[in-house]
């Protein structure tokens, strides 16, 4: 055991902040410290951190346990700030570290006014999906809407989409996550630890996060003077999957690198029926797979930074790349017109139709710290989200039976997407004793280009800028209350779009070809005031909890101004710019019970929308583009929802 002290400016009342650490320099989350006379107690944070406050000169007696450690006991004498770094040795039984992560995951449930799920890699390598939001369905009010083999996306208490904000290394994730055959680009390897926060976060994360916020984090902490690596292998036989994963780190004082190289391969789905109902078609499969539902993927991550205990600074660097394929039979071609020959020649290829996606970013997360639990925080990054869907040129409704060599794309890009967003915030927390002081702001601007010969959505640029102010006050030992308010403003201008072909303009007299416009500009403004009250009872083995709060969500692109066919869905989608943002009232409550190895909760929630936007069908087909599709409307209505998730666990074993 060691312990280092620096000193820090004196004043009437001092404080000691430090870091607790394990033999290798890892942090120890959870670690009680306290000091006597005074009998002030406090734990470490995720990073190992710790802070006492209105300590006066005096000599004091330190103690630090941790569960699975050999505790320290020193005298300190108190006449400045102090800062300190102590260092445990674990004891001969070794056995605990699974508990002790278990335990401070159950300190943080019980901190959090909202239901929240930790999850470490570990749990992600026990339940290890085709993809990262297949592996946390098994949470409670988790799941995933499954695209393909390796493509899905997070539902959570039955909403998803733009409903549920994506959190990555600090920054948030945006794609063309409005499409339901839109997968979330993110690479499960690289992936360290996952908070889930089921309910409105849009005090904190803003418009979007009115359903939930998967927050996922890839490795934060490098002991001093090491090197190492790791080498993942993982297959799966229901499409012959494979998948390698190769990571090489290393620090050096306080400089420290991380690099990550990822490559999937796998064949084409495979479902437990030899065919496939598509309206009157009824479509075979051959050896039961679902044709041109192969891909590939090929991720690179790179992240370096300094990490000093009053300064750090991380960059994170990605590259995701992904091409699969769409079941042949269900995406533009006519199901009689597939050439079941070619697509069953080999079930790893992917032929028309596939989508191509390259999904790159760039992030920084400088943190400037005075003490343990004081600091401002910065983000600044920068994304890209390219997205090509390519397929056989089909002259559907008016279109040339030749395409034409005058446009400018290709005939085969069915449709193109290109979305470059710059994003930017700021964090202030301050602790002074039981209280928590947090502040912040952001800003994020969008520009979303489209191209190829298919239209849904239109060219947009978007605005988004909020505030928030958030408070956390324990009361006694027992007991947490927090609030917090925030204002948003947003505001999205869409281009005007028209067809490339004409189409007929028909009347009872005369008959006019003219090229379609299919999309007016719009400009529209949003803004909005959310807030969140909550409070948490904390007793030996019951913890209870509530919380009630508004939240927001401005209306996307597609819902104000789509005009055009989703393929994948056989229907024909109008917008109506004249939507108003959703609003949401939600109230939580939870209790649960732990003793000895069993643990028990329930979770209700009650969620009220003013006005929901959602995709109304009508009795209407389309005319215009040759399939005879169903057309649906974008409308709004009052929507009451409510629920509850539970769950019950037994350990039978220490070790499980």
């Amino acid at each position: 055991m060691g312990m280092f002290y620096s000193l820090l400016s004196g004043q009437t009342a001092y404080t000691l902040s430090g870091r607790v650490v394990d033999e290798n320099e890892r942090p120890l989350p959870g670690a009680t410290i306290a000091v006597l006379p005074g009998s002030k107690v406090t734990q470490s944070n995720t990073e190992g951190y710790f802070q006492l406050n209105d300590l006066y000169e005096n000599s004091y007696t330190l103690t630090v346990s941790f569960m699975g450690y050999d505790s320290y006991t020193d005298t300190v004498y108190i006449e400045n700030d102090r800062t300190c770094t102590i260092q445990l040795r674990q004891t001969s039984v070794s056995l605990q570290e699974v508990v002790v992560t278990h335990d401070y995951a159950d300190e943080k449930k019980k901190e959090e006014a909202l239901p929240v799920d930790m999850v470490t890699k570990r749990f992600l390598w026990q339940n290890m999906g085709g993809s990262l939001m297949q592996s946390l369905q098994i949470l409670p009010g988790v799941g995933s809407l499954d695209i393909g083999a390796g493509q899905s996306k997070p539902i959570i208490r039955g909403l998803g989409f733009n409903r549920v904000i994506v959190v990555e290394n600090g920054m948030k994730h945006e794609a063309q996550q409005w499409g339901s055959d839109h997968g979330l680009e993110v690479d499960q390897y690289a992936v360290e630890n996952v908070e889930v926060i089921k309910g409105p976060l849009s005090l904190l994360y803003g418009s979007e996060a009115i359903g939930g916020v998967i927050d996922m984090k890839s490795r934060t902490y490098y002991p001093e003077n090491t090197f190492g690596g790791s080498v993942d292998l993982s297959g799966k036989t229901s499409n012959q999957f494979l998948g390698t994963s190769v990571s090489l780190y290393g620090r050096r004082k306080s400089f420290f690198a991380d690099l990550r190289a990822t490559v999937l391969d796998y064949g084409d789905y495979t479902v437990p029926t030899d065919s496939v109902n598509i309206y009157s078609y009824r479509a075979p499969l051959y050896k039961h797979h679902l044709r041109n539902t192969a891909g590939k993927e090929q991720n690179i991550h790179f992240s370096f930074g300094v990490i000093r205990p009053e300064f750090e600074s991380r960059f994170y660097l990605s590259n995701i790349h992904t091409k699969n394929g769409f079941f042949a039979n269900a995406h533009g071609l006519e199901p009689l017109n597939v050439d079941t020959e070619m697509h069953d020649a080999s079930n790893r290829d992917s032929h028309y139709p596939y989508q191509d996606v390259n999904h790159f970013k760039i992030n920084n997360i400088t943190r400037y710290r005075w003490t343990a639990e004081n600091y401002v925080e910065t983000q600044l990054g920068f994304q890209r989200n390219i997205r090509d869907e390519w397929s056989q040129y089909i002259s559907h409704g008016y279109m040339p039976s030749q395409f034409p060599d005058t446009l400018g794309f290709a005939s085969d890009l069915e449709r193109a997407f290109d979305k470059s967003v710059y994003s930017g915030r700021m964090k202030f927390a301050l602790k002074k004793d039981k209280k928590t002081f947090n502040a912040g702001i952001n800003a994020e601007y969008q520009d979303n280009k489209i191209d190829g010969r298919g239209f849904i959505i239109p060219a947009f640029k978007q605005i988004a800028v909020g505030g928030y102010l958030f408070g956390k006050l324990t009361i006694g030992a027992k007991s947490v209350l927090q609030a917090g308010i925030r204002y948003d403003f947003g505001r999205i201008m869409t281009e005007e779009y028209f067809d490339w072909f004409p189409s007929p303009l028909t009347n009872e007299t005369v008959s006019e070809y003219r090229h379609l416009q299919r999309a007016h500009h719009i400009d529209r403004r949003f803004s909005s005031i959310s807030w969140s009250a909550g409070y948490n009872l904390n007793l030996e083995r019951w913890s209870f909890k509530s919380n009630i709060g508004k939240s927001f969500r401005m209306p996307i692109a597609k819902e104000l101004a789509a005009n055009g066919v989703n393929y994948h869905q056989f229907s024909y989608e109008v917008g109506n710019p004249d939507l108003s943002p959703e609003m949401a009232y939600q109230w939580d409550i939870g209790a649960d019970y732990v003793y000895n190895r069993l643990s028990a909760g329930i979770s209700p929630f009650v969620n009220y929308f003013t006005n929901y936007i959602y995709l109304n069908p009508t009795s209407e087909h389309d005319r215009l583009y040759g399939n005879g599709n169903q057309v649906f409307y974008y409308m709004q209505s009052r929507v009451l929802r409510y629920g509850a998730e539970m769950h019950v666990e037994y350990q039978i074993l220490p070790q499980i």
